[in-house]
């Protein structure tokens, strides 16, 4: 009887061991890669229209069902621009400041683990929408924007940023 016990008692510690195994390997495998901090890499990027940001910083957090971004970017003119945001990836709008194409919303969308959707919407109209895919290292994100700028003319840029 004694020995059915500590059979139990251990087939009971193993499973426990085993979920909790489980469990953890499940946490980092969801873990966006996203999250982070990134910075722009300008020789790797393309701007149509030019010209490009001197620099651009992201930061990205974790936040409710979604991420919060802060983007500070130094332009080519030296002016610097900080732009924030905290959202779900649940396609619904939620405000936006400091945009540089002058949108006031943002809605989020997953794709996949790698890959979400971003669109930038100004009076509930779509100004700009970005492609975001983080690499399969997680050492590089490229984005691609489609959209208007502040001033109305066409963009379509392709901006790559490494992780810091």
């Amino acid at each position: 009887m004694h020995s059915i016990r500590r059979a139990v008692t251990l087939a009971i510690v193993v499973l426990v061991v085993l979920v909790a195994a489980d469990v953890a390997q499940l946490s980092a495998q969801g873990k966006d890669p996203r999250i982070g901090t990134w910075k722009l890499n300008v020789a790797k990027s393309k701007y149509d229209p030019g010209p490009p940001p001197q620099s651009q910083t992201l930061k990205v957090e974790a936040s409710g069902k979604g991420e919060k971004v802060t983007s500070e970017v130094v332009g080519a003119d030296g002016k610097r621009n900080t732009s924030t945001y905290t959202a779900n990836f649940d396609g619904k709008d939620y405000p936006l400041s400091g945009s540089l194409v002058g949108a006031n919303k943002v809605s989020l969308k997953r794709i996949d683990a790698r890959t979400t959707e971003r669109t930038d919407k100004k009076d509930g109209k779509t100004v700009m929408t970005l492609k975001r895919v983080v690499s399969q290292d997680g050492k590089t994100m490229t984005v691609t924007s489609k959209g208007t700028n502040a001033e109305g003319k066409p963009v379509n840029n392709v901006v790559v940023f490494e992780k810091q």
